[in-house]
């Protein structure tokens, strides 16, 4: 039986897509192996958003190869996707996105033509148009490597161009799958014993655009699954929070008030050259709209420093809407120029000491809003879906997630995996990070 190894980089789309990778593996025969032991095959499912992405791709493809040197390397995913033919030596296959499915039958194809040339097998190309395919990759899952939580893919592509962003390029326009394929594996799921799924694409606010569809109705047909006893969603462009969206969604009793609303910048005129399509302002009137319908829910974002042009002007004005807004956590990240991209080609760009300044202030604002956030779980009852035990030093803790997606412990050494039980939170010790 050939050993298989396999590393994930990058979303949650990827992660999902690596799974999947590995139940057809797994289906065709093979063994699953840590991607630290000797495998016959390493997969590495390749991310590409920033330059670093890029990097620590590269870098798993040359770590594969030194672990075992007559190994097949399968680079897969974003990273290869975008460049195409710039390739580095030492991978034997190529596997773009929408080619992931057909995994069993191009290594089974390489291993034919191995035992005809040996070592001297041409690398292998399996590399489709992206940008001209409306086709949904179908990859399906019956089981994760979590075990109370399950992250199911939706939706590919995005037709956004930010004008900092590769993505685009690597995924191809959108396209959504199948709402009763989707309520199928969730259903699986939910007889597998999972409690909770997370609905999760590359550009999720567009599902269903390019068939008649929308993430309402999917939300609401997979909320009809019995067994599933809460439903997240994955990352959200502001503009699909409407009245009806928000009053909708609060009138689901297991849809978790946790809401991940993609920001950039607090500044109109930074986000006009990011190509957002929104204003602060209109950001700010969904946020409301969400504390509307939800009690307190816990909002999320992600925000870009030291964006091409961004004057101190502009990112105090940023700042200022971060403050305004009071999110339970803000992720920063630095601006990274990517090859290919507009915002690569602008003039001012920002040197990396101002950006670094500016994201440790973002830093330090952001735990400042996460902290008074978690205060007021304080004295508060949350019900916590239990993911693990953990070992602390006064106890063990049975650790999982509030519906807000703060992480909590109840002291007890009683094993309450997968279990839904109220929590008392009754100080900040029991608010893990």
């Amino acid at each position: 039986m050939k050993k298989a190894a396999l590393h994930n980089l990058g979303c949650k789309v990827n992660a999902y897509e690596t799974e999947a990778m590995q139940e057809i593996l797994e289906k065709s025969g093979y063994e699953i192996v840590s991607f630290h032991d000797k495998a016959d095959v390493y997969v590495i499912n390749t991310c590409t958003v920033t330059n670093m992405a890029d990097r620590k791709s590269r870098q798993m493809i040359h770590r594969a190869r030194k672990m075992n040197p007559d190994a097949v390397i399968v680079a897969a995913g974003c990273y290869v996707q975008a460049r195409g033919d710039e390739l580095e030596e030492g991978i034997d296959i190529v596997i773009g996105n929408n080619r992931k499915q057909e995994l069993a039958g191009i290594l089974e194809h390489y291993w034919q033509e191995r035992e005809k040339r040996g070592r001297q097998t041409a690398v292998q190309k399996e590399i489709v148009d992206i940008g001209h395919t409306s086709e949904y990759e179908e990859l399906h899952l019956t089981h994760t490597g979590e075990h109370t939580r399950a992250y199911i893919k939706v939706q590919d592509g995005c037709n956004q161009f930010c004008s900092y962003c590769i993505i685009p390029y690597a995924r191809g326009r959108v396209r959504s799958r199948k709402r009763e394929d989707v309520v199928r594996e969730v259903k699986e799921l939910a007889k597998g014993g999972y409690k909770e799924v997370v609905l999760t694409g590359i550009h999720l606010s567009s599902y269903g655009i390019d068939q008649e569809d929308n993430l309402l109705n999917l939300i609401q047909a997979v909320h009809k699954v019995e067994g599933i006893r809460r439903i997240r969603l994955g990352s959200l462009e502001p503009r699909i929070i409407t009245e009806e969206f928000a009053r909708t969604l609060a009138e689901l009793p297991k849809i978790c008030p946790h809401f991940h609303l993609s920001l950039q910048s607090g500044c109109d005129e930074t986000l006009k050259r990011m190509n957002r399509r929104y204003t602060s302002e209109e950001y700010y009137e969904k946020c409301c709209l969400l504390r509307k319908y939800f009690q307190d829910p816990a909002l999320t974002t992600d925000v870009i420093v030291g964006f091409p042009g961004e004057t101190e002007e502009e990112f105090e004005k940023s700042r200022d809407f971060i403050d305004k807004v009071n999110f339970y956590e803000t992720h920063i990240f630095k601006y990274s120029p990517r090859k290919g991209t507009k915002a690569a080609a602008m003039d001012r760009q920002v040197p990396e000491q101002v950006k670094a300044e500016r994201s440790n202030a973002l830093i330090q604002l952001s735990r400042k809003k996460q902290n008074a956030y978690e205060e007021k779980l304080i004295g508060t009852s949350r019900e916590v879906l239990i993911e693990e035990a953990v070992q602390r030093e006064d106890g063990i803790y049975q650790v999982g997630y509030t519906p807000e997606y703060v992480k909590v412990g109840q002291k007890t050494p009683e094993n309450l995996a997968n279990q839904l039980i109220n929590v008392e939170i009754e100080n900040r010790l029991q608010i893990i990070h």
